[in-house]
């Protein structure tokens, strides 16, 4: 799919891996939807790059269906869904403290797998409707798994289990979509220089490094938006997960 004037939504697009895919689709000539919960940041990163902030909660029915018709509103039925929003949380199965919370569980789920297959489900109605390119393409979606949902380490149960989901998703989702010429791919991010990891000193920084076989150091986010770029345009992609980690392979803990 050509990048240019095509209309995309990036959820978790205020920061982060997000906020380097929507750069790199701007970039590239499409035209951007950012949803966030968090409007402020959501606001600010579109205002830097040219997109439109929408706020949203993924794993909402009802605010997602209404972030999309405002996205719509703006750009038109959205050709690409990035699925970026997500949250961690490292929470041993059975503590010191007893059994993990349920509550912790289903949390983590419901934003990472639930969240990410409200949107599909929702975005891929609206593609079904739209008019297809010179190759029959009227989509692409892609998701965002984890070398977790592999390697998942002591504490990560929660985390594991919904990018394992992502994970198994994906073919389904590219088989049914298929005879729409709605395409659908995950990837599995490393370990990645985000927010979360930026706040770490750089003796931390240097440790997380050193389990990476090469190159050995922490991945971009300008690293991962460019997969998803090249996943957009080579349209023989579909219903692959693809990692993106420097070889790494987790140990236990």
């Amino acid at each position: 799919m050509n990048l240019k004037n095509i209309s995309g939504i990036v959820t978790g697009g205020a920061s982060g891996l997000g906020a380097a895919t929507a750069k790199a689709l701007v970039k590239a000539g499409a035209k951007v939807a950012i949803f966030d919960l968090n409007k402020a940041l959501a606001e600010k990163t579109a205002a830097e790059i040219g997109a439109v902030a929408v706020e949203c909660n993924v794993s909402d029915e009802a605010s997602a269906i209404h972030a999309i018709n405002d996205a719509k509103a703006i750009h038109g039925i959205a050709n690409v869904l990035v699925n970026c929003a997500g949250i961690g949380g490292s929470t041993r199965i059975v503590g010191k403290q007893g059994p993990m919370p349920l509550s912790d569980f289903e949390k983590i789920i419901k934003v990472n797998l639930i969240g990410s297959f409200n949107m599909m489900r929702l975005c891929a109605a609206e593609m079904m409707a739209a008019s297809a390119n010179e190759d029959g393409e009227r989509g692409v979606i892609i998701s965002t798994a984890s070398v977790a949902a592999y390697e998942g380490q002591i504490g990560q149960a929660a985390y594991a289990a919904s990018k394992g989901g992502i994970i198994s998703l994906t073919m389904p989702a590219a088989r049914e979509f298929a005879q729409f010429g709605i395409r659908v791919n995950a990837i599995a991010p490393g370990l990645f220089l985000t927010p979360l990891l930026e706040g770490l000193s750089e003796e931390a920084k240097q440790s997380l490094s050193a389990a990476i076989p090469f190159p050995k150091r922490l991945g971009t986010a300008d690293e991962y938006a460019k997969l998803v770029l090249h996943m957009i345009e080579n349209n023989y992609i579909n219903g692959e997960v693809i990692r993106i980690d420097g070889a790494l392979r987790m140990q236990a803990k």
